[in-house]
């Protein structure tokens, strides 16, 4: 065992400063406000390796006795390779209390779309959103306006569907309503995802 080892057992486990230092134990940190003498830390100071490794070593004393008074738990666990068990203790830490910087920058403001340009210059304001389900009075039940059994489909499980005074005397007028209403939803849809991609 070398020297340095021995010196380290045989400091003392309590360390005392003169401010008390605090503690942020959720991000394992220590903040040590006590002033630091100037001499000590200087490049040409022989023994400043000595003092930053004696200053460490005693906020680290004071963060592993404040992690030791949490509450400990040890659960037995069971090896089904070789049948021994072993014991595991486990500390777990409160919730941190300093705010840590971001790993990456922050994301960069998207471009307002064309639509959004065109609505502040008209001083056009968003409208207000109804919502995505409206009462059906035939099942008195709550349903989505589109999408997965929505309303707008509900022209598809009709056996009996009327005829549209538009279309009489037309080309659709033979059409079944049902496939006439697909179309015109998949129409729809076509129509809005172009508009997206000329927005954007």
């Amino acid at each position: 065992m070398s020297s340095d080892n021995k010196d380290l057992n045989s400091l003392p486990v309590t360390v005392q400063k003169l401010i008390p230092v605090s503690y942020d134990l959720g991000n394992l940190t220590v903040f040590d406000s006590n002033v630091l003498d100037r001499n000590d830390l200087d490049s040409s100071n022989s023994k400043r390796e000595e003092h930053i490794k004696s200053t460490t070593r005693d906020n680290v004393q004071l963060l592993i006795g404040q992690i030791l008074s949490l509450p400990i738990k040890t659960t037995t666990e069971g090896n089904a390779t070789n049948g021994q068990s072993s014991s595991i203790t486990l500390i777990k830490l409160p919730e941190p209390i300093s705010e840590l910087p971001r790993e990456k920058p922050l994301p960069k403001p998207k471009a307002p779309t064309k639509w959004e340009l065109f609505a502040a210059k008209k001083n056009i304001k968003p409208k207000a959103k109804s919502g995505k389900m409206v009462f059906d009075d035939a099942t008195g039940e709550w349903v989505p306006k589109w999408g997965y059994k929505g309303i707008n489909k509900k022209l598809d499980d009709q056996w009996l569907v009327e005829v549209d005074d538009k279309n009489k005397g037309t080309e659709n007028e033979l059409v079944d309503p049902r496939s006439l209403d697909r179309a015109e939803r998949k129409k729809l849809i076509k129509k809005h995802q172009l508009q997206q991609k000329r927005n954007l």
